[in-house]
């Protein structure tokens, strides 16, 4: 008996997209990659097709470039000549991020964030109650109230009393201020794993999200290594990794700023990181200790989780390793903030973030 025999899955192309639309999405993954190097992601896409014939006779890669600067979504217009990704590139790279991440998962409503909160709310509710005194017109249930008035008074003498009336519970809607932290350190790309790229594109499947169906939130997003500072969403494509350790205190000061100056009630910080702090900053200088957890860098960390948890800012750690005293860090950081820790794989983090980031919108903190 012959048993089964696996081959490399090369999946078939999508027949209803035409050769430049399934380029287009293989270019688009390749210059998350390449944090938005045009040149670099064309070459890599002529190799792939040296290697695995992904163009045919009839349309050669010559042509994609050229159908590229056509539609918008490169340009050598620039002062060196070299090739830049448009705006519109930007935008697309965005949406391929979000519905990669966030396509397969169920939808969640119209758009906002529930709170437990009953009362004159935006969103009309599934629980009843009987009409109190200030209940608005809007909020009875017609259907139900005369159904009750059928019952209570018969059908001969039908009559609509106030102990008839049944009304819809509505929910009061929350606004979220969310910072999202992004670990640059050069640990993202050690031990052939590139981490950094998923983190890239959750971030860009999260901005996208809450500017299309979020819109009152909002969503800051900043890079820590030796230093931190904030990014533009705009700029997400283009990040990379540097030669840095990791200086998660000067993280959560610019992201506690940042939330600072947001006047919603309903703020976070969501955390993706891959190692344990490293590095703090005295006046001009670096204190550094990449050898262990340094309890003058943990101190200074876990004085930060605590003052979160006074200003109700709740920390939700993604730490994208699982090795045993990093865990013990984040349980121990996490027990200070009263804020929540995963321990993710790579694939699974867009999920993780999306369904923390539901979840948490449906509370006041």
């Amino acid at each position: 008996m012959i048993g089964y025999r696996f081959t490399d899955y090369i999946p078939s192309k999508d027949k209803e997209k035409t050769e430049f639309e399934n380029l287009l999405n293989i270019f688009h993954q390749l210059l998350v990659i390449t944090s938005g190097d045009v040149s670099e992601a064309l070459s890599w896409l002529t190799n792939l097709d040296k290697q695995y014939s992904i163009t045919n006779p009839d349309y050669g890669i010559g042509d994609f470039i050229d159908d590229l600067k056509n539609k918008g979504f490169i340009t050598d217009k620039t002062p060196d000549g070299e090739f830049k990704i448009t705006a519109k590139s930007e935008r697309a790279i965005r949406r391929n991020s979000l519905e990669e991440i966030f396509g397969k998962l169920k939808k969640s409503g119209k758009g906002n964030h529930a709170t437990p909160m009953p009362g004159h709310g935006d969103e009309p509710g599934t629980d009843r109650r009987e009409f109190q005194f200030g209940d608005t017109l809007e909020q009875i249930s017609l259907t139900d109230s005369i159904k009750n008035a059928q019952i209570n008074h018969g059908f001969s003498d039908f009559r609509l009393t106030e102990d008839d009336l049944e009304i819809v519970e509505t929910e009061y809607k929350t606004q979220t201020s969310t910072v999202l932290m992004i670990d640059i350190s050069h640990s993202m790309i050690l031990y052939g794993e590139d981490r950094i790229t998923p983190a890239k594109k959750v971030a860009m499947a999260l901005s996208e999200l809450i500017m299309h169906k979020y819109k009152k939130d909002t969503l800051d997003i900043l890079v820590f290594g030796n230093d931190a500072w904030q990014i533009d969403i705009k700029d997400l494509p283009y990040l990379s990794v540097g030669p840095y350790h990791t200086n998660t205190v000067a993280g959560l000061e610019l992201a506690m700023d940042l939330l600072r100056r947001r006047k919603n009630k309903n703020k976070q910080i969501f955390m993706i990181t891959d190692g344990k702090p490293t590095c703090i900053k005295q006046g001009i200088k670096y204190y550094k200790n990449s050898f262990g957890l340094d309890p003058k860098i943990l101190n200074k960390t876990l004085d930060l989780a605590a003052a979160c948890r006074k200003l109700n800012i709740p920390i939700t750690t993604f730490m994208i390793a699982s090795d045993p005293y990093l865990k013990q860090f984040v349980k121990e950081f996490t027990m200070v903030n009263n804020g929540n820790a995963y321990y993710s794989s790579l694939k699974g983090l867009g999920e993780l973030i999306f369904e923390d980031y539901r979840r948490n919108k449906k509370k006041r903190f």
